[in-house]
């Protein structure tokens, strides 16, 4: 079995900053800002649904979740990257490398199908009003969020598994921001045939689909939105929508784009604006489009806040 005698001293050396080492201080104040503003953003909405009853419905029990995940992605991958462009060791260890990978391609896979779920969701409390509460069940609600967890760290368990199998060099150099699957490939020095057959499976199933059915659901909120006969009502419902679908489009794109192209092209740079979107720009985005554009949550910030006050 190839890779099975790798030797644990392997390390990999992250270059994606060396281009241009004079804008070094301006990306770690960029990252560190991004981060910050990601934890907390989502750390608050998190807090919010939690104490406050009103807000133990179906959409926000997923948008926990979905805070969770962008917490998860975020704190995977720029901790290690703030290190590396403020330190002049520029390197991670191989299992302190599959370890990021690990977290971060079950974090993303797990909200690619979040996202087709909360989706959903929407299209029945708009679409179904009447027959919601018997439809999005707190029993049906626990099955899907623990259904796309399951199979995201699955997925995970996959693509980290066939890398466990290549064979690296002792040094190797990584162009990019963190340890992510398709550049984690480009530095291998076995054949990754097999590896990116399975890439390109998993993005058609995890991505292409659930976005897919995303836009279908959307499709039928819009034609629904439609037949509503108050412009005030119908101007709210497309704003809320156009945002979603904004983040959506996003997301799944910047996923589709880096995970299935490295099969057939080589484009570095590319690569790292669109790793950006999903992984750094989407988790800063969730809260302020998901959550704070809603009274809803904003009221119960408010509550909250009188209470600590008050306190």
């Amino acid at each position: 079995m190839e890779g099975k005698n790798q030797n644990t001293s392997i390390e990999f050396y992250m270059m994606a900053f060396d281009s241009h080492p004079e804008l070094k201080p301006l990306f770690f104040t960029l990252f560190f800002i991004i981060y910050i503003a990601a934890l907390l953003g989502n750390i608050v909405i998190t807090t919010i649904i939690i104490t406050d009853s009103r807000l133990h419905t179906p959409m926000y029990f997923f948008l926990v979740n979905l805070s969770i995940l962008d917490i998860c992605c975020t704190t995977a991958a720029i901790p290690k990257i703030l290190q590396i462009i403020w330190s002049k060791d520029k390197t991670i260890s191989y299992s302190g490398c599959i370890f990021q990978l690990f977290i971060f391609s079950s974090a993303l896979s797990t909200e690619l199908m979040l996202l087709a779920v909360m989706a959903y969701d929407r299209f029945v409390a708009i679409c179904h009003p009447l027959h919601y509460s018997t439809i999005m069940s707190r029993k049906t609600c626990t099955i899907l969020a623990a259904a796309v967890w399951l199979l995201g760290a699955i997925n995970s368990t996959v693509h980290t598994s066939l890398i466990l199998r290549l064979k690296f060099c002792q040094r190797n150099v990584i162009h990019h921001f963190f340890c992510e699957i398709p550049p984690v490939l480009k530095a291998a020095c076995s054949d990754t045939f097999i590896n990116n057959v399975v890439i390109i499976m998993a993005d058609v199933i995890l991505g292409m689909v659930c976005f897919i059915l995303t836009v279908i659901s959307y499709t039928y909120i819009i034609l629904t939105i439609l037949k509503i006969r108050s412009a005030d009502k119908k101007k709210k419902a497309f704003s809320t929508c156009a945002s979603h679908l904004t983040v959506v489009s996003l997301f799944y794109g910047g996923v589709i784009y880096t995970y299935v192209r490295p099969a057939f092209s080589n484009e570095s740079e590319a690569d790292k604006v669109m790793s950006a979107v999903y992984a750094i720009i989407s988790p800063v985005l969730n809260p302020i489009i998901y959550s704070l554009r809603n009274k809803e949550v904003i009221n119960a910030l408010k509550k909250l806040l009188n209470i600590n006050v008050s306190s």
